[in-house]
């Protein structure tokens, strides 16, 4: 998710940034997006690259003036940990490394 600054964030499939569990998150923060102090500027971010990232056309959020500020690697039907299946491990680890390339701004 890209918040208004241009910065990205990962969360899981709880919605919660990735590392956070439900009883920490609530324990600490306001169960809000706006307070999660884990946001990150990216140098070379893409438009190209967020579409390799999303599962598909629905994996892929734009916002009012046409720029994606959202992306989903994976769908119900290819989340990896329930269908425990290698191909969607595979792609889930493939988007992970291509994500893992860029650089702080």
């Amino acid at each position: 998710m890209k918040n208004d600054q241009g910065e990205w964030t990962c969360f899981n499939r709880e919605y919660m940034p990735l590392g956070y569990n439900n009883i920490w998150h609530e324990s600490r923060l306001p169960n809000t997006k706006d307070n999660i102090p884990i946001w990150t500027k990216y140098k070379a971010l893409n438009e190209l690259t967020l579409i390799k990232l999303a599962y598909g056309e629905s994996g892929i959020s734009r916002d009012e003036s046409g720029k994606i500020n959202q992306v989903w690697f994976y769908n119900d039907g290819s989340n990896p940990s329930a269908t425990n299946k290698k191909a969607d491990w595979d792609a889930y680890f493939e988007k992970i490394k291509l994500l893992s390339k860029f650089q702080k701004a």
